[in-house]
């Protein structure tokens, strides 16, 4: 199952923002343990962490996975929640193959997987479907958005940022193709040192998906990969 794209991973260094945002401490509510089960049979035992104080108020959740080794850094995941494809399998995003395989990833490595409460780029399940009907019509995922007089991408890393300061986190490697991510903790006070790239999953219905991620937002996925069947 595992992309892990280990031997491709010429981690993109990110440097510090020299103007950090302010940030209200958030605190660890609960901490509790459970073994996780994948339907392609992969089994690993997770710390499941929620949080006081978050600035969104939303249920966010740490997924906290494994121990780095000594002098190495935590590698981070942030996956915003996709119901559609993390759930029930959609074929129309990759964002199930990449939950999958960043568990996988973060566990054999150390580190924590942040799921985000952030369904559809942070515009919500209704306007992501309704969306879906426009793009199949035609549009792209960040025009369907526009259509819909919404933001491209609505996500805030604030919480994600919050979250990693209560668990002790200021310095870490981010896996994850969206600069924007990186760009955000960098401003909340962050250090991200590495962006590691996430495997590719591409699908006969995804592609024209992940094309528009590459242009619309710079994600760093190889076009020449993306092609169909």
């Amino acid at each position: 199952m595992r992309d892990a794209r280990d031997a491709t991973a010429t981690a993109t260094a990110i440097s510090d923002s020299s103007n950090p945002t302010s940030l209200s401490t958030a605190t660890v509510r609960t901490r509790v343990t459970v073994p996780l089960r994948f339907g392609d049979g992969y089994t690993v035992t997770a710390d499941l962490v929620t949080f006081h104080g978050l600035a969104d108020g939303q249920e966010h959740v740490a997924v906290v996975l494994g121990e780095p080794a000594a002098g190495h850094l935590p590698l981070v995941r942030l996956h915003s929640e996709c119901l559609t494809g993390d759930v029930f399998g959609s074929a129309r995003c990759d964002c199930g193959p990449q939950l999958r395989e960043a568990v996988e990833r973060i566990a054999d490595r150390g580190g924590v997987l942040l799921y985000l409460r952030q369904e559809g780029r942070g515009i919500g399940l209704y306007n992501k479907l309704d969306a879906y009907a426009l793009q199949d019509q035609g549009l792209d995922t960040y025009e369907a958005n526009a259509a819909l007089g919404l933001p491209e991408d609505a996500r805030d890393y604030t919480a994600a940022a919050q979250m990693l300061n209560a668990l002790g986190i200021g310095t870490l490697d981010l896996l994850s193709n969206n600069p924007d991510k990186a760009a955000q903790l960098r401003t909340l006070g962050l250090t991200v040192t590495h962006r590691v790239p996430t495997g590719v999953f591409t699908t006969a219905q995804n592609v024209r998906y992940l094309r528009a991620k590459v242009v619309h937002t710079q994600h760093t996925l190889p076009l020449t990969e993306l092609t169909a069947g």
